[in-house]
């Protein structure tokens, strides 16, 4: 019995090891970014106050609201900054259960991976945040007076540029799973559509608008990556065939 017990407990010394190293590396992140906040909060307000009517401005209404857009910014900084401690600590916990071969391509995907967060999260900076926030002022504007709350805008921000990052994932996700065998490029392509029923969804979901401009400029780089995902299993697909005829 005991040595049905002594692994579960070495897993989980290891796994809270993970996890401190994970949270000292997204609190040094985040320092990092607190002291620079205000820089990147003035770079992620250039969209929105580029859309707002002239004479406008954006506001807080709460003593505390600057001080809570100041945190949020500091731990999405800091999570962007403390991604490759964070990847790199859940991968060498995962590897210990993967073959030898699986192992080096996750090693190999893992700096990839944090490429495609960041081009993800450009991508929902330049192309879809604009055109959303310009929608959100615009489609009451001849009624009322847009007064802007600074909370509500980062919330969206950040919101956006997290999902966009974990989306640009699904082609590296689709080569990965298939190297390891869970998934195939037949398999992929067979449930095309209803990946592209489910990049609509998403798209309603994660933009907060209810137009279908915006939602449409969310769904077909889904639909995009989705095709790529499979490009990208075919690829691993026959590679992994040569290897196992070897």
């Amino acid at each position: 019995m005991n040595d049905q017990e002594e692994p579960i407990s070495q897993h989980l010394i290891e796994l809270r090891r993970r996890l401190i190293i994970t949270a000292i590396a997204l609190a040094f992140g985040s320092l990092i970014t607190f002291i620079f906040f205000r820089s990147i909060l003035d770079l992620m307000l250039i969209g929105a106050k580029a859309s707002l009517p002239e004479n406008g401005n954006i506001v807080y209404t709460e003593l505390t609201e600057f001080v809570g857009v100041a945190m949020k910014i500091s731990l999405f900084g800091g999570l962007v900054l403390a991604l490759p401690v964070i990847m790199y600590q859940a991968v060498v916990f995962v590897t210990p259960g993967l073959r030898p071969k699986e192992r080096r391509y996750l090693y190999i995907l893992l700096p990839l991976t944090i490429l495609s967060f960041i081009a993800g999260a450009t991508f929902g900076f330049k192309i879809l945040i604009p055109p959303a926030v310009g929608f959100l002022i615009s489609f009451g504007g001849e009624i009322a007076t847009p007064m802007i709350r600074i909370g509500n805008v980062i919330n969206l921000m950040i919101t956006l540029l997290f999902w966009m990052g974990l989306i640009f994932q699904l082609p590296l996700l689709a080569f990965f799973f298939t190297k390891i065998g869970i998934v195939t490029p037949k398999t992929l392509s067979r449930q095309r559509r209803y990946a592209v029923v489910a990049a609509f969804v998403l798209g309603a979901i994660i933009t907060p608008t209810f137009d279908p401009i915006n939602q449409t400029l969310v769904a077909l780089p889904i639909i995009v990556l989705y095709e790529a995902g499979i490009l990208l299993s075919r690829i691993a697909y026959r590679g992994k065939k040569t290897q196992d005829s070897k």
